[in-house]
C-alpha cells in the first residue's frame, strides 16, 4: 500500500511538470520571443527591427503624438524645399465652348521632416495609406484656375505616403483636375493652342515653402499612348515662377505648358469642303436659260439656305467670342458669292422684263407701219413669224417672196437695234405682193436668226469662278 501511494504521487507530479512546461513555451511563442536555441548556439541577441515589431504602432514608430505636426517643418528657419514632379496619365478633352480641358495626372511631393525620421537596421522605408495624412504636414498645394478636382477613391482613396528612416517623405496621389485655358480662336480651325496647368501653395508664401521641379523638365513624364481627335500634341515642358498677391505675399507657381495643333482634315470634310460645293453649286444658274424662272430661283434660294444652315453649325459648337474667326471668314465670303448669285439673276430678269417691253412696242410698231398687206399670209401667221415663234411649215411658206423688205428705213434701224440684244430671236422677212400667187412653190429666201444669251450671264461665268479661286489662294496662303 505504502508503494502504491508513492507511485500516484509521482506520477501525479510528472504530469503536472509536463503540463506547466507546454504552457510556458506555448506563452513564450505567441509573446514572439522564437524558439529556443539549439545547442551551441550563442544566447546573445541583436537588438530588434521597431519596423518589424508587431507591437509598435503607427504613431508610436514615427512619434506622431510627440510633435505638433499643424506647423511645417523647421518652422520659424528656412524656407522648407518641396520637390514636385507630375507623370500625366491622360489628357481626357479639350473644350472649345467652356474654355479648358480635363488631365488626369500623377502628383508627387517629396521633403524632409526631420520628426518622422524613426530607426531602422534595414534602412528601408515604410509605406501607409490615406489614412495618416492626416495626422502628418503635408504640403497644400493646390491648382491655380481649376474648375473641378478630385482624387480618385476606387477601390479606396488613390492616396500613396512613403516614409524613409532619414525622415525624407514622399507623398503621391492619382487627381484628375478640370482647368481653365484662354484660347485664342483668330485662325480657327487652322490653330494651335498652348494651355497650362498651375500648381501652387495656398498658404505658405516662398518665404515658409520653396516649391520646385525635382528634376527640371525631366521631373514630367508623359504616356505615349495619349492622343486627342481633334488635336496633335506637340511639345510638354515646365517651367516655374513667381506669383505676387497684394494682400498675402509672393508664391512659388510650378506650370506644365502644353501646345496643341488643331487637325484640319475633319473641318475639311464637315465645314470648307460643303462650303466651296455650294458656291459652285450656284454657278450652275449661269448656264440654265434666264426664262427658266422656277429653276433659278429654287437653285439660288437652296444654296442660300445651305450655307446658312453651315454657319450655323459651326457656330454652335463654338464660344461667342467678340472676333472673327478664320473660318467666319471663309464661311461668310462663300455666303456672300452664293448671295450675289441670286442677286445677278434678279438684275439680270429685271432688265430681260425691260428689253422684253421694249422689243414689244418694237413690234407694235413695225404692224402699225410697215405692213399694210399680209399678201396672201393670214395675220397669225404674220404675228407668229413676227414674235421668233415659227414652224418649218411656216418657214416653208414663204417660199417665193422677194428679197425687198417693205419696213421703212427707220423701222428696220429700230428693229436692227433690237436683234442685237442677246438671247432674243428676231425674224426679218422680206415680203412682195409679187409672190403671193406662188405659195406651193415654198422656199426661204431670206431668214437671219440671231440668238445669244443674256451678257450678265456670260459675264458672270467667269467673274464668279476667277475671283473664288482668288480668294482662296489668299485665304490658304495667309491661315497655311
Amino acid at each position: 500500500m505504502r508503494y502504491l501511494t508513492k507511485s500516484l504521487i509521482l506520477f501525479l507530479y510528472f504530469a503536472i511538470t509536463v503540463e506547466c512546461y507546454k504552457h510556458g513555451h506555448r506563452v513564450r511563442r505567441w509573446a514572439g520571443t522564437g524558439e529556443t536555441p539549439k545547442h551551441g548556439t550563442s544566447l546573445s541577441k541583436k537588438p530588434p527591427d521597431v519596423t518589424k515589431s508587431r507591437k509598435m504602432k503607427t504613431e508610436h514608430l514615427l512619434k506622431v503624438d510627440d510633435h505638433d505636426f499643424t506647423m511645417r517643418p523647421a518652422f520659424g528657419g528656412p524656407a522648407i524645399p518641396v520637390g514636385v514632379d507630375v507623370q500625366v496619365e491622360s489628357l481626357d478633352s479639350i473644350s472649345e465652348v467652356d474654355m479648358d480641358f480635363t488631365m488626369t495626372l500623377y502628383l508627387r511631393h517629396y521633403w524632409k521632416d526631420d520628426r518622422l525620421s524613426f530607426t531602422s537596421s534595414t534602412n528601408k522605408s515604410m509605406t501607409f495609406d490615406g489614412r495618416l495624412v492626416k495626422k502628418i504636414w503635408v504640403p497644400d498645394v493646390f491648382f491655380v484656375h481649376s474648375k473641378r478636382s478630385f482624387i480618385h477613391d476606387t477601390t479606396t482613396d488613390n492616396i500613396m505616403l512613403r516614409v524613409f528612416p532619414d525622415g525624407h517623405v514622399l507623398y503621391s496621389l492619382r487627381v484628375t483636375v478640370t482647368a481653365a485655358c484662354n484660347m485664342d480662336f483668330s485662325r480657327f480651325p487652322l490653330d494651335s493652342q498652348t494651355c497650362s496647368l498651375e500648381l501652387e501653395s495656398y498658404a505658405y508664401t516662398d518665404e515658409d515653402l520653396m516649391l520646385y521641379w525635382k528634376s527640371g523638365d525631366e521631373s514630367l513624364s508623359i504616356d505615349d499612348r495619349i492622343s486627342l481627335s481633334q488635336f496633335l500634341i506637340q511639345k510638354f515642358h515646365t517651367t516655374s515662377r513667381l506669383a505676387f498677391y497684394s494682400s498675402t505675399g509672393w508664391y512659388n507657381r510650378l506650370y506644365i505648358n502644353f501646345t496643341l495643333r488643331r487637325h484640319i482634315f475633319f473641318f475639311l470634310l464637315q465645314t470648307y469642303f460643303p462650303a466651296t460645293l455650294m458656291v459652285m453649286l450656284s454657278w450652275v444658274s449661269f448656264w440654265i436659260d434666264r426664262r427658266a424662272v422656277p429653276a433659278r430661283v429654287s437653285l439660288g434660294i437652296t444654296t442660300v439656305l445651305t450655307m446658312s444652315t453651315i454657319i450655323t453649325g459651326v457656330n454652335a459648337s463654338m464660344p461667342r467670342v467678340s472676333y472673327i474667326k478664320a473660318v467666319d471668314i471663309y464661311l461668310w465670303v462663300s455666303f456672300v458669292f452664293v448671295f450675289l448669285s441670286v442677286l445677278e439673276y434678279a438684275a439680270v430678269n429685271y432688265l430681260s422684263t425691260v428689253q422684253d417691253r421694249r422689243e414689244r412696242k418694237m413690234r407694235e410698231r413695225v404692224r402699225s407701219q410697215s405692213l399694210p398687206c399680209t399678201c396672201g399670209i393670214s395675220q397669225t401667221r404674220t404675228m407668229t413669224m413676227l414674235d421668233g415663234t415659227y414652224s418649218e411649215a411656216d418657214t416653208n411658206s414663204l417660199a417665193g417672196y422677194t428679197e425687198e423688205p417693205i419696213v421703212p428705213e427707220e423701222v428696220q434701224a429700230d428693229m436692227h437695234e433690237v436683234s442685237d440684244k442677246p438671247d432674243h430671236m428676231v425674224v426679218h422677212l422680206s415680203v412682195s405682193s409679187e409672190s403671193t400667187t406662188t405659195k406651193k412653190k415654198k422656199s426661204l429666201r431670206a431668214l437671219n436668226i440671231i440668238q445669244n444669251t443674256h451678257a450678265i450671264d456670260k459675264y458672270s461665268r467667269m467673274i464668279f469662278p476667277g475671283s473664288y479661286i482668288f480668294f482662296n489662294l489668299i485665304y490658304w496662303s495667309v491661315y497655311c
